[in-house]
């Protein structure tokens, strides 16, 4: 057998949960192209290169295909900056700042992935399915950027208000992926890290430059 007859037998004995996840690589692949209102079973199953059968064997409806990538999406950056947070020490500026940067790392900020982000944050038929699935883990995230900034603040004599502190931080973090994604010359995803930074180092002086911890 050839080369591609070996793929395509390859292809077909993928565990079921490989097989989920293959097809929900080709959805973010094909939202990030289309966006949500142009993605069809049929496009994702030739993304995919796969059968459209298959496609409707493992989900039954375009809504239940949206709904497992953005599934997939959310728990994909949720551990990726727990797993941020595990590795940096206990001091607040170390685990702030890797809390931040933790969004820029390359297996979360792909342009594929940005695109399918933004266009479940900005089309209105998204919205309800995205509350459903991401609010408990947004509440998570705001929570403990939030009590990292209480804690930064207290070490470090600050008079300001955390919560507005890290909702700020979070909306400049957001508007970054916004800018890489559809500005005409996007920046590289250095200097949107060091945008982020340059904003914590004005709450945070004491603790924070554009180039990172002090």
């Amino acid at each position: 057998m050839d080369g591609a007859g070996e793929g395509l037998k390859r292809r077909r004995k993928l565990a079921p949960e490989a097989r989920r996840q293959q097809l929900i690589e080709a959805t973010i692949e094909v939202i990030a192209a289309q966006g949500l209102a142009r993605t069809t079973q049929a496009e994702v199953a030739r993304t995919a290169g796969l059968s459209h059968g298959l496609v409707n064997f493992h989900f039954s409806s375009k809504d239940k295909l949206l709904g497992a990538t953005l599934a997939a999406l959310a728990e994909e950056y949720r551990v990726n900056w727990q797993e941020a947070l595990a590795a940096a020490p206990e001091d607040p500026a170390a685990r702030l700042h890797a809390l931040m940067l933790a969004d820029f790392e390359p297996k979360v900020c792909t342009p594929e992935r940005l695109s399918a982000w933004c266009a479940f944050w900005g089309e209105a038929q998204s919205r309800p399915i995205y509350q459903a699935t991401c609010g408990a883990y947004d509440e998570e995230y705001n929570k403990i950027m939030e009590g990292l900034c209480r804690s930064l603040i207290a070490a470090g004599g600050y008079d300001l208000n955390a919560e507005r502190v890290g909702r700020v931080l979070r909306v400049v973090t957001e508007g970054t992926w916004l800018d890489l994604l559809t500005m005409r010359s996007p920046y590289a995803r250095e200097e949107a890290m060091a945008t982020v930074l340059t904003t914590a180092t004005a709450f945070f002086p004491r603790h924070f430059n554009e180039r990172g911890l002090l």
